[in-house]
């Protein structure tokens, strides 16, 4: 049986490439969180990417339109809201945990979007879609897997479906629209959102310090770029697709993490080679089913 490979499109490679570069903030993150607040840090890292946008998109900001506010609206809504869930439901489970059921928007992604665009997605897609998913379970480490549903647990089951609603709505909502002026919405809206859920969660502001002021910057800097690139590139990338390449980013994280002297151990290897062959297989369509189906056609005729 042949396999026609698919070539990556160059909006494939630029979503590559900022998941590199997202899987490598969790040390400017770490240090981040010794001086601010999760939502506080969430909500002013949005709040700069959001202004850094707006200066690159200058005079295009006035042309912004009705649907690119409902629809910048509800997806920074959703992404402020996945963070914040995710960052609540840290307090109560181990990193690993969270990281196991949050790795559960690789396989809720291509659901909703057959929910929701009618659109089922390819046999190796669900192939690719398994062996990523083993990957970030194997990332994750055998004692996160325990089957209980606590507090903790909870809060981040639902930051995995805003997740999954993130990349679904980026989708939808991605043509008929302005890149830039949509980012500038979605962070800004993001934002805003994480200050003001602050009194509710009990969060105070911090101190003043450069130290998650230059965090902020930096880190605001790189949002704003990846939701530029995700808003542009899922115009023509589905979903899917896009899902399996973000599963990438504890791979890239791993490799930062090495370079600054943490040890691997082997199953973080082995998670890393399954959810590369995930985004490998994905791009595989067999075509033994064509050929099939013509000697049935033969075989009629005869």
């Amino acid at each position: 049986m042949k396999q026609r490979f698919s070539v990556p499109t160059v909006q494939e490679f630029a979503l590559i490439g900022v998941t590199a570069l997202w899987g490598g903030t969790f040390l400017v993150l770490h240090e981040a969180m010794r001086f601010a607040g999760p939502l506080f840090f969430v909500g002013m890292r949005f709040l700069f990417a959001g202004a850094f946008v707006a200066l690159l998109a200058g005079k295009r900001m006035f042309g912004l339109t009705r649907r690119e506010i409902w629809a910048g609206t509800l997806i920074g809504v959703v992404l402020s809201t996945g963070y914040a869930l995710q960052s609540a439901g840290l307090q109560y489970i181990s990193s690993s945990r969270s990281a196991f059921i949050t790795a559960f928007y690789v396989p809720v992604v291509p659901i909703f979007q057959w929910l929701i665009f009618r659109r089922a997605p390819h046999l190796m897609s669900w192939i690719g879609i398994g062996l990523a998913f083993a990957g970030l379970v194997l990332l994750a480490g055998p004692a996160a897997g325990h089957l209980t549903l606590g507090h903790g647990e909870f809060l981040t089951v639902l930051a995995t479906l805003a997740i999954a609603l993130e990349i679904i709505f980026i989708s939808m909502f991605a043509k008929g629209v302005d890149s830039r002026r949509i980012t500038v919405v979605q962070l800004v809206s993001g934002g805003l959102m994480a200050l003001c859920v602050m009194p509710v969660a009990g969060e105070g502001v911090p101190g003043f310090s450069w130290v998650w002021i230059v965090c902020a910057l930096v880190l605001g800097g790189l949002s704003a770029l990846v939701q530029l690139v995700m808003n542009w590139a899922q115009k023509s990338v589905s979903a899917t697709k896009a899902t399996l390449i973000y599963a990438g980013e504890p791979v890239w994280g791993g490799i930062v993490g090495r370079l600054a002297g943490d040890a691997l151990p082997p199953t973080t290897l082995l998670g890393a080679a399954f959810i590369i062959a995930g985004v490998v297989a994905s791009e595989m369509r067999p075509t033994w089913r064509r050929k099939a189906s013509s000697a049935d056609r033969i075989g009629q005729t005869d």
